[in-house]
């Protein structure tokens, strides 16, 4: 709710009051929601970061019911490492789903070499060049800390055979915690879906559905 008024400031008023009152519902505070988001002026983008984490069942069917009613101005992106208990096969087969995984997020080998030979300069071989980008899957966080290791190293082609993710410079990457081995990023999905099963505008109810954009990963 706080980050959805940072967009629009007055919006969840009514929900926020559905649930200081007593016990509610979840659809019902939630049908309050969608109503007051129907009322933005503009485009409202609500970003989940890790929605791997959630394990609960009724966040779940919360979410699910969220997003069967989202009017069109609102889009939901969920970032998650798992494939989100959500219907995403049923959206799939309206083609009402996009979604970003880890393999579009890779670099191809023609990028690894950009990257490699001309933004960081180091001027390796091709041969050189694929065995970092096996080695690395293409990750670009991976890819930035290798060229880190690379730099002012004699036996560059030596070293990148022994190369392993034991480097000082990924030791110290707080980040390499979400790697598995050789630098391996850990698998992420993002999705966006789009439907028209209503009319924009209309105020959501349990049961309504209306003209739905949404993004999740």
């Amino acid at each position: 709710m706080a980050a959805l008024r940072t967009a629009v400031p007055d919006v969840g008023a009514s929900a926020l009051e559905l649930v200081r009152a007593s016990p509610m519902p979840t659809e019902q505070v939630l049908t309050a929601l969608v109503n007051d988001l129907a009322a933005a002026p503009s485009d409202v983008w609500l970003v989940l970061d890790d929605y791997h984490l959630v394990d609960d069942h009724d966040v779940g069917q919360g979410m699910d019911f969220l997003l069967q009613h989202l009017p069109p101005q609102v889009h939901l992106v969920l970032s998650t490492r798992a494939d989100p208990d959500l219907p995403l096969a049923r959206w799939r087969a309206r083609g009402e789903l996009v979604e970003i995984r880890a393999a579009d997020l890779r670099f191809t080998a023609e990028e690894a070499t950009a990257y490699l030979n001309e933004a960081t300069g180091l001027g390796l071989s091709a041969a050189d060049v694929a065995a970092v980008e096996e080695r690395t899957e293409g990750w670009i966080a991976a890819l930035q800390l290798a060229a880190l290791s690379l730099r002012g190293r004699d036996d560059v082609t030596g070293f990148i055979a022994q190369f392993a993710g034991n480097d000082r410079y990924l030791v110290d990457c707080p980040s390499r915690r979400s790697w598995r081995t050789s630098l391996r990023p850990c698998a992420s999905s993002c999705c966006a879906r789009h439907s028209s099963t209503g009319s924009p505008g209309r105020s959501a109810t349990p049961s309504s559905a209306v003209t739905t954009a949404r993004s999740c990963s």
